[in-house]
């Protein structure tokens, strides 16, 4: 197996359109797992850790921008948490120190498992995704870039760049269930986010479906979303939980999450 290493973005993209096979590798917590239970087996890595374009976080034009190598550590740092408290209260959740060191946004999304901790907090953000190739960039909302279970709408030589999202606020939050907080798969996980300007309340469950869900009510029928979600979910039984018991605990936690939110 090969390692390309480039040291630019144009680099890292003029190498996946001459390698559209390689797999881009930055923190490695999802990709090595597969290496290593030999569940994948490409012809050359694209590591990104060189790209300085790809990493941090900043403002523009009204809106945050976020860079697909922006650690799971980071998104919990103020003030970014500030903003977006939902994938700050997720990113505390992932593993252990060492890998919200290493793990980032990006692969996160690339990787698009239905129990991805970073996506429902995104979903509830409307991020949209800014992909990029040597043909151009375009942007496609989350919701269209997640299309089944592990499994995206990349073309073959196209990298994820970035994510844009709105300044979240202070009334979001995420709730997991699991055998403990964190270094733990979800049974299932929720976000919510209490968009005043809109007058929304937005949820959105992951390890409930091929991809993880979302659900919008006016915030005047606040009172139905529990049921809602469970009703939006399509979960099954596994080692992990039952269908029946992850429903049950979406009401559970949505209906928590509301109240932290709007209390």
């Amino acid at each position: 197996m090969d390692v390309v290493t480039p040291r630019t973005l144009d680099e890292a993209l003029h190498l996946k359109a001459e390698l559209p096979g390689a797999v881009p590798i930055q923190g490695g917590t999802d990709v090595m797992v597969e290496l290593n239970f030999d569940r994948a087996r490409p012809a050359a890595l694209l590591n990104l850790n060189e790209v300085a374009e790809l990493g941090g976080w900043s403002r523009e034009n009204g809106t945050l921008r976020l860079g697909s190598g922006l650690t799971y550590t980071e998104a919990m740092q103020a003030p970014l948490a500030d903003e977006l408290r939902a994938l700050a209260e997720a990113s505390r959740t992932v593993g252990g120190p060492q890998i919200r060191n290493r793990g980032t946004i990006g692969g996160n999304l690339g990787t698009a498992s239905p129990a991805g901790d970073a996506l429902p907090p995104l979903l509830v953000s409307q991020a949209e995704l800014v992909l990029r190739s040597t043909s151009g960039e375009r942007t496609i909302p989350l919701t269209d870039f997640l299309v089944g279970p592990k499994q995206n709408a990349l073309a073959e030589d196209e990298l994820i760049v970035a994510v844009r999202v709105p300044a979240g606020g202070p009334r979001q939050t995420f709730m997991k269930v699991g055998p403990r907080n964190a270094m733990v798969i979800a049974v299932v996980s929720l976000a919510l986010s209490v968009d005043e300007e809109r007058s929304e309340v937005r949820a959105s469950f992951g390890s409930a479906g091929p991809v993880p869900g979302l659900v919008t009510v006016p915030i005047d029928e606040r009172e139905q979303l529990p049921e809602r979600v469970a009703e939006a979910a399509s979960p099954i039984d596994d080692v992990r939980g039952s269908a029946r018991y992850r429903q049950h605990a979406l009401r559970v936690l949505t209906a928590r999450a509301l109240e932290r939110c709007l209390a």
